[in-house]
């Protein structure tokens, strides 16, 4: 991505990120019935792995190991030389298949079609999850006030 202006690199993060933070369900759905299954060959094929998560303390801190996560990540090569990269967290070897082909064909002609059929459907289920979350957590919301007494 050193190649790439910092505009089309923020925005391949920006799609990255949501295919690697979507549910699989939603992903998958997405994608099954966008219909579009392109030729390509793995250049590494998915594995699944571990990777240690580092945390700051108030954000500003010195970095700590907090722990390891399992991710599956794959990377693979259109019929006309895109390629495509997924990591995603999980032991889903589907889902990161499916995360890869969409980064590849983000990079080409067909980027509009994977927006529209794959990644806007899987951005409104994740905005909606996230909605029904914060309404939860609304819901059991206590204020709390001080009433003043006389002197």
């Amino acid at each position: 991505m050193k190649d790439l202006p910092d505009s089309d690199v923020a925005a391949r993060q920006a799609w990255m990120g949501v295919l690697a933070k979507a549910p699989a369900a939603a992903l998958l759905s997405a994608w099954d019935a966008h219909g579009l299954t392109p030729a390509f060959t793995w250049l590494r094929a998915p594995e699944v792995g571990g990777v240690m998560v580092r945390g700051r303390a108030g954000a500003t801190g010195a970095a700590f190991n907090l722990g390891e996560m399992t991710v599956t990540r794959c990377a693979l090569k259109l019929a006309d030389g895109r390629v495509g990269h997924a990591v995603v967290q999980g032991r889903d070897t589907r889902k990161a298949e499916v995360a890869a082909l969409c980064d590849a064909l983000m990079q080409g002609a067909e980027a509009a079609q994977v927006r529209a059929a794959v990644l806007d459907p899987v951005e409104a289920t994740m905005a909606r999850a996230a909605h029904t979350r914060a309404a939860k957590a609304a819901a059991t919301k206590v204020d709390f006030f001080t009433m003043v007494r006389g002197d």
